[in-house]
């Protein structure tokens, strides 16, 4: 039988035990949970778009255009770049990102692999000290400290894209 294994905050871990303690322990309301998730109808898998851009005229009212100039400017995008991302995420595309949001995120995925490779270096150090027969006293208020920054940017970085897919979806 395969193992899966997640993490979860502490607030998290409690509140699913004291659920799971009425539903036969973890173990069991996880295996639930899981084959009601594979049973329920499949997502709808859009297909990528295909062919060629054509153009599509659409006429606005001046005080539309001074909203879809104003609203498109506050993402950092064009007029037609925004309306096009509008119409793609009502039809089902993946989430839009501005260029500057796309910068953002790129800039992010960048930090964190430098941490993940700090992380690895440390680990690694550990380890020889280890197999040298040396002490390793880790400072372990540094790296709760870091355990915290970490987790405080990933819900920051969760929050934003939850933000962006409601935005499109059009939830306030």
């Amino acid at each position: 039988m395969a193992l899966i294994s997640l993490r979860a905050s502490d607030e998290v871990a409690a509140a699913f035990s004291v659920l799971a303690a009425t539903q036969g322990g973890k173990s069991a309301l996880l295996r639930r949970l899981i084959a009601d998730a594979l049973a329920a109808p499949a997502p709808r898998i859009l297909p990528l778009p295909v062919g060629r851009p054509e153009k599509v005229t659409v006429r606005f009212r001046e005080s539309e255009m001074r909203q879809l100039a104003e609203v498109s400017h506050q993402r950092g995008m064009t007029r037609t770049g925004w309306i096009v991302a509008l119409v793609r995420s009502r039809l089902g595309s993946p989430v839009q990102h501005s260029p500057n949001e796309r910068d953002e995120l790129r800039a992010i995925v960048r930090e964190l692999n430098r941490i993940g490779g700090n992380i690895n270096q440390i680990a690694r150090a550990a380890n020889t000290s280890v197999l040298q027969g040396r002490a390793v006293e880790p400072d372990l208020s540094a790296i709760r400290q870091a355990k915290l920054v970490i987790e405080r940017e990933l819900v920051q970085l969760r929050s934003a894209l939850r933000g962006n897919a409601d935005y499109w979806d059009g939830r306030p």
